[in-house]
């Protein structure tokens, strides 16, 4: 039975990034492990050396009239396996799933809990890569494949970082992967 072995980061809405970014850093002492301001989003982490991000900073704390305040929940998983065996359940319990995706340091599936919010189940792949690092994976492949997939993008993006736009549009990018 698929496992989580605990809970890895959360993200969170700002109203003020660089208010924010002062605190979790300067008072908590947290470290900031990658910046992505092209996307409005800072990682930070008290064991970098353990966990890329336990902390993810997004700013946009409005849309409109909504006022957000979760980006995400995320669990690490101990295998891969573990990660496409709660997408085969979250597939068979009809729960939403938003993309399943590597990060080049991570191969997740995002998904909404009952309330609508965002979720992740990951993998960490031992890859390191710059973040935002966003690509869409394919998960009715095998795990080897993932994996080579994986490793074959961060070679070619893991310095400069790498967004598939199609996701952050929204676009369904489904299972055809990228």
């Amino acid at each position: 039975m698929a496992k989580i072995e605990r809970l890895a980061h959360i993200g969170v809405h700002v109203r003020d990034m660089d208010r924010s970014l002062a605190f979790y850093r300067d008072v908590l002492g947290l470290q900031v492990t990658d910046d992505d301001s092209a996307h409005g989003m800072v990682f930070l982490s008290s064991r970098p050396e353990v966990e890329h991000h336990e902390v993810l900073l997004c700013g946009g704390r409005t849309v409109g009239e909504e006022e957000l305040w979760l980006q995400q929940i995320s669990f690490r998983c101990p295998t891969l396996e573990d990660v496409l065996e709660y997408y085969a359940r979250f597939l068979e319990h009809g729960v939403r799933i938003e993309y399943t995706v590597t990060h080049g340091n991570a191969i997740g599936v995002y998904f909404f809990d009952p309330d609508g919010n965002r979720c992740e189940v990951y993998w960490p792949t031992g890859l390191k890569a710059k973040q935002g690092y966003l690509e869409a994976l394919d998960f009715t492949r095998p795990a080897a494949e993932l994996v080579e997939q994986v490793r074959l993008s961060v070679a070619e993006h893991g310095e400069d970082g790498y967004v598939d736009t199609r996701l952050l549009s929204g676009i369904d990018v489904g299972s055809e992967g990228s």
